[in-house]
């Protein structure tokens, strides 16, 4: 080997070497500033629990509350700066009040027995502030979770808060799953925890009076592909767009591609700008079939098929879907989200719900 070789190990393997170490470094300082984050919000919540006690054990009439916050504002200002508006401290009130202790289980006496402990952020504190804006309780907790699972920006919860996730994927459960939901957020373990009706696509920023062909439909997807996948929920991927199949000698082509890792199969779209017809889901178990037989691999589970359509009648979909030995579903896609009349209407199906809201 000349030295002009070594040399050029030698750079490489330096390379190697300055690689390692700023990963090392930059992995440090990811989890100083989580810790920070996590220091800031729980003393955050430490002073949202001492104001409280401290009303409560004076019985405090509104008022006095009121001049309490303020006197608080000037004098915490004057000794730790800014972030202490009377504004921020009934935020850190509101905190401490919205998210009590949690409870934890221990093994005491070979028995399991729920101990408080300290209440223990997982989000941010720009998080927590746009929680606070979610009056219902269940609500409030499912997004908390799906945002840490998700790891959700800040822009990212809003959005979804603001289309009502929560609240349209109750209108398809039952109470039980309702609660379980909102205690560990979104449960994807079988197709259909996976599918919405209907999923709104109010990020497109189409106007609903307007016609769309499929195709135009399809492209718009694509551009905001992004928060597609975060309007489709958990686990999605996205594979391709216009999939061909050819059998003899004809081509088809499925719209849309997608994975699941969690129920790890393939999920196939097809777009329809109309109606739901008997036609659509006969297309839909060709592509399934054909996917089975070509794509899927020992250790997948069986393609689904989801037909998103802009009208459905449920009791044509109930007769037409059963009977099926793939898993097809059809659901609307709404171009702007349903009004919160209208949500809450559905929602009155589902009274724990309600009694949270109240």
């Amino acid at each position: 080997m000349d030295k002009k070789t070594e040399y050029k190990v030698t750079i490489r393997n330096y390379n190697n070497l300055l690689e390692r170490i700023a990963g090392i470094l930059a992995s440090a300082r990811t989890k100083i500033v989580r810790e920070i984050n996590r220091t800031q919000v729980l003393a955050y919540w430490e002073i949202g629990r001492e104001i409280v006690e401290f009303e409560q054990k004076g019985k405090t009439r509104a008022e006095y509350g009121e001049e309490l916050l303020k006197r608080l504002s000037r004098d915490m200002t004057e000794k730790f700066g800014r972030g202490f508006s009377p504004t921020n401290l009934k935020m850190m009130r509101l905190f401490y009040q919205a998210f009590p202790i949690r409870q934890t289980l221990s093994d005491e006496s070979k028995r399991q027995q729920t101990t408080p402990t300290k209440f223990e952020p997982i989000l941010s504190w720009s998080h927590y502030c746009e929680l606070l804006k979610v009056e219902a309780p269940l609500a409030r907790s499912f997004y908390e979770q799906d945002a840490n699972q998700n790891n959700w920006s800040v822009r990212e919860l809003k959005r979804q808060i603001n289309s009502m996730l929560f609240e349209r994927l109750a209108l398809s459960k039952d109470t039980k799953s309702v609660i379980q939901m909102a205690k560990k957020g979104e449960i994807i373990e079988k197709s259909e925890d996976a599918i919405k009706d209907p999923y709104i696509l109010g990020f497109l920023n189409l106007k609903e009076e307007t016609a769309y062909t499929e195709s135009q439909l399809e492209q718009a997807l694509i551009d905001k592909l992004q928060y597609f996948l975060l309007e489709l929920g958990k686990g999605f991927t996205f594979v391709t767009r216009q999939k061909r199949i050819t059998i003899t000698n004809c081509h088809y082509y499925i719209d849309l591609v997608f994975y699941n890792r969690l129920l790890k199969c393939f999920v196939l779209i097809d777009l329809k700008t109309g109606e739901l017809d008997h036609s659509d889901i006969g297309q839909m178990n060709f592509y399934l079939n054909y996917f089975k037989e070509k794509e899927k691999t020992e250790d997948e589970n069986d393609p689904i098929g989801l037909i998103l359509c802009a009208k459905k009648d449920e009791i044509f979909a109930k007769y037409v879907l059963g009977g099926l030995n793939n898993r097809v579903f059809a659901s609307k896609y709404k171009l702007a989200l349903p009004s919160e009349k209208e949500l809450s209407l559905k929602l009155r199906s589902i009274p724990k719900i309600l009694e949270e809201k109240k």
